[in-house]
């Protein structure tokens, strides 16, 4: 099941009301790219570092393909790569820039040998070349890759090795000299020993300068068999320890004493649905959702104070979200993380197959839901569908890189259908959608 990273389906934006007049967000520049498969979602990656900007995508025949351009260009270069995705919408793409500007990218990969390609010249995509290994062990059986920078700045590569209810997290170093990476942690993060594996999120780097993970364990293939939210934090990602500070021998294992919340087997937590926020003071919020005493599916927070964890349910929902089985599901109920405005104050996204959508705002003290409020990060009009195939849904992807001005940010838009188990869809399919760049002015 994809996870993050469905970062709440495939880098969902939420598109919320605005109160008759209020300020908006505004598109100050449009860039088509180029035309791409509509026929099942998969992760794309937009990445920039002015005064370059590159966007790794499936074209409409799903090959890999990376469009770049300097930002005061309005055309792109495209450079394609001789591999074409299947049905599986695990496999997104990711990329990195390194200190020196060569390009690094990962992805199309679901329990498949390592897919890496590296530039040999710095900020060309034209010059991206296959390496077939990283470190040349575990590399196998890998999902789920990840690029982000360490405490010092460095490169950090993460990936799944194994399969989903038997695998473990590898952390690899990039080496910026010799140009090789070699493993962070000489044992991996976690170990499911060979009964189950571990779906994260993070790290997030928190207010306090520590990396904070957060990952629930999940006994096979079936959705339904996850179970215990769990959670460490790290100064310098190879030393691990609870929220109480305990040390945690790597790698850790289930009764290792990180588990936030002992949630059963077909409790009502599903991986890829667990977020990591921070409340004012900079304390950690565990945001996920399972089943109340009832039997209804309800979102939860979880705050470290005090030296327990307290726990609030969100809502009162009469309903229940009844998953299970493998491949990708489409989600009733999406959370974004619990964030701190600057008055204090607390907000929360979220959104519900039965019951809609919109941001919470989230009390300080209880962490219950207080109301509503009127968030918008995207301008309405690219909410609206411009293909007419039936079962089309907007997709949007953020950006990987750096906001190249004040009070903008950079997104890709484009349309598929939804997620169907990874399974092939019997024609006809939709045409191709367009790929399209947006830089949005903040209200």
């Amino acid at each position: 099941m994809r996870k993050r990273f469905l970062r709440g389906v495939l880098g969902l934006v939420m598109l919320l009301a605005l109160p008759i007049g209020a300020a908006q967000p505004e598109v100050v520049e449009t860039l088509d790219i180029a035309r791409v498969w509509a026929g099942h979602p998969a992760d794309f990656c937009l990445l920039t570092k002015a005064p370059h900007q590159f966007v790794a995508f499936y074209d409409d025949k799903r090959q890999w393909t990376v469009a770049q351009r300097r930002l005061e260009e309005k055309t792109w270069r495209f450079t394609k790569l001789p591999l074409t995705t299947g049905w599986d919408s695990h496999n997104y793409l990711t990329m990195a820039l390194d200190e020196e500007g060569f390009l690094h990218l990962s992805g199309d990969m679901h329990c498949v040998p390592l897919n890496y390609y590296r530039s040999e010249k710095p900020y060309d995509a034209s010059s991206l070349r296959r390496i077939d290994r990283m470190v040349g062990e575990q590399e196998n059986r890998t999902t789920y890759p990840k690029f982000f920078r360490g405490p010092k700045g460095e490169l950090i590569f993460m990936y799944r090795d194994g399969s989903s209810g038997n695998g473990n997290q590898i952390f690899n170093q990039y080496d910026l000299a010799s140009k090789t990476w070699k493993r962070l942690l000489d044992q991996p993060l976690t170990d499911g020993e060979g009964q189950r594996n571990a779906y994260f999120s993070g790290p997030v780097m928190g207010p306090d300068g520590a990396f904070h993970m957060s990952w629930v364990w999940r006994e096979s293939p079936d959705a339904a068999t996850n179970h215990d939210l769990s959670y460490a934090r790290s100064k310098d990602l190879r030393t691990w320890e609870t929220a109480a500070g305990k040390v945690l021998t790597l790698p850790i294992r289930l009764n290792d004493g990180a588990v936030v919340d002992a949630v059963p087997v077909q409790g009502g937590m599903i991986n890829g649905n667990h977020r990591i926020g921070f409340d004012a003071k900079g304390q950690v919020i565990l945001s996920y959702h399972k089943h109340d005493k009832n039997g209804n599916t309800q979102p939860w927070n979880a705050r470290w104070e005090n030296g327990k964890w307290s726990f609030s349910q969100i809502t009162d929902w009469p309903w229940r979200w009844e998953f299970g089985g493998g491949g990708t599901l489409n989600f009733g109920i999406h959370l974004g993380p619990v964030q701190a405005e600057a008055d204090g104050s607390l907000m929360q996204s979220f959104r519900h197959a039965e019951f809609g959508g919109g941001t919470w705002r989230i009390d300080p003290v209880t962490l219950k839901t207080v109301g509503k409020i009127s968030r918008r990060t995207t301008p309405p009009a690219l909410g609206k569908l411009e293909g007419s195939f039936p079962g089309l849904s907007v997709r949007f992807k953020g950006d990987d890189g750096d906001a190249p001005q004040p009070q903008t940010h950079y997104l890709i838009r484009w349309e598929t259908l939804e997620a169907n188990r990874d399974q092939p869809r019997p024609q006809p399919w939709p045409g191709p959608s367009m790929l399209r760049l947006y830089q949005v002015k903040k209200p």
